[in-house]
């Protein structure tokens, strides 16, 4: 995993970035639709010298920073695709390969410049579930039709819900035109407002052959919009089979659970 480039896909989910307080962010960055997301960033690059050369992402254990942040889960689905190029390094393909449960947890820093500062602050900044689901197809009729994901944060012994329960199919954007708008952004996304050149990320990491690519966040239940994570707390993000089970965290089937404890 660690020669794979780390993306995310910022606003792909309706009211996530309002109940975030970043849509502010975005408000200089024009979009093609109303409701395409607002562009992507790095979350992890191999090679790399700057903060973003530390790989973030861990199973079990989810480390605060150590100054003072709110910080908030971001429950996701994460998603391995092959990168296809040109003879002249351009993105021409991407093919999906497997999917899983991944926590992009995020803190709210004024002032920050880029997406990017929000993301990565040391090894286990992110998570992201140990099981994997084969993707058939990325596309309608495939196995990622039924797929719900929602979360948990379990804090005092008390289970409270933190993402809404949404079906995978909610996303803004998915499968064709997720995959063409993630193509697009990787060739001709260039670094303006809170958004980096990714073409340029791409070459400084030797063209990999991969991306990791988180591709939003859900909308936040009630106790998430209002609580940042603390230590102590159990994180749960989980995606499952909606016709052969619920959320429940007692039945296992058909279901990836990312369970991550906070320190």
């Amino acid at each position: 995993m660690k020669s794979i480039i780390g993306l995310g896909v910022a606003g792909n989910f309706a009211h996530h970035l309002e109940q975030a307080g970043e849509l502010k962010d975005f408000e200089n960055v024009v979009t093609k639709e109303e409701n395409a997301p607002k562009g992507i960033f790095p979350f992890y690059l191999p090679n790399s010298k700057s903060f973003l050369g530390l790989y973030p992402v861990c199973d079990e254990i989810l480390t605060l920073p150590n100054y003072e942040a709110n910080a908030q889960v971001e429950p996701e689905v994460a998603i391995i695709f092959d990168i296809i190029y040109n003879e002249e390094k351009e993105v021409i393909g991407l093919e999906a390969k497997k999917f899983t449960s991944f926590n992009d947890c995020t803190i709210r820093k004024d002032g920050a410049k880029k997406i990017s500062e929000k993301k990565s602050w040391s090894a286990n900044s992110k998570g992201i579930a140990k099981e994997w689901i084969d993707i058939d197809k990325f596309e309608e009729g495939g196995v990622m039709d039924n797929f719900h994901i929602c979360s948990f944060v379990k804090r005092n012994n008390i289970l409270h819900k933190y993402g809404v329960d949404a079906p995978l199919l909610g996303y803004s954007y998915f499968y064709g035109k997720l995959r063409n708008w993630l193509i697009e952004k990787m060739n001709e996304q260039r670094d303006f407002g809170p958004l980096e050149d990714i073409a340029e990320h791409l070459k400084a990491s030797s063209y990999p052959e991969q991306a990791l690519i988180s591709i939003g966040a859900t909308a936040y239940a009630e106790f998430g919009e209002k609580n940042y994570i603390q230590s102590g707390d159990e994180i749960f993000v989980i995606v499952y089979d909606k016709r052969k089970g619920s959320a429940n965290l007692e039945e296992a089937e058909d279901k990836i659970i990312l369970h991550q404890r906070v320190i």
